[in-house]
């Protein structure tokens, strides 16, 4: 019975590969560049989106990514201080960590959203939409989970 197992966990193993990283391979001088945006107010995308930010980090390694979260529409929900303490918490902990978080100027003016009611150390600009264009044509992959 061992020996079944022994060769199944070794049959098993030799199936998965790793990825193979392109070049050139990610490193502090050359990080991965991403943009996550989150523009509906739902606690399972908002918390998926999150997840994915963190597995990126985690396959990379922080130090080698660079990862923005933009948040406009009712996605800019989630950076209001007191919406969801769960999600602020998990918010907070990318940060430590230099994750951005971005919030749409013209989403908060029509949601009359104040920069007081978001989390701290969220930065604004304009237009969130803007911001997803001008991150990618200087090289950060986009990402819609």
């Amino acid at each position: 019975m061992k020996k079944i197992i022994v060769l199944l966990v070794l049959i098993m193993s030799f199936g998965l590969g790793d990825t193979e990283l392109a070049e050139p391979k990610p490193d502090i001088d050359n990080p991965r560049k991403f943009i996550f945006p989150i523009t509906k107010w739902d606690r399972k995308e908002v918390n998926h989106i999150i997840s994915s930010a963190n597995n990126v980090m985690k396959f990379y390694g922080p130090e080698n990514t660079e990862v923005v979260i933009v948040a406009y529409s009712q996605g800019i929900n989630s950076l209001v201080k007191n919406r969801d303490s769960k999600i602020k918490k998990r918010i907070e902990a990318l940060m430590t960590y230099d994750v951005e978080f971005i919030a749409c100027g013209n989403t908060m003016k029509t949601l009359k959203i104040e920069k007081k009611d978001l989390l701290d150390d969220v930065e604004i600009v304009t237009a969130g939409i803007v911001e997803l264009i001008e991150r990618q044509l200087q090289g950060y992959i986009y990402i819609r989970p």
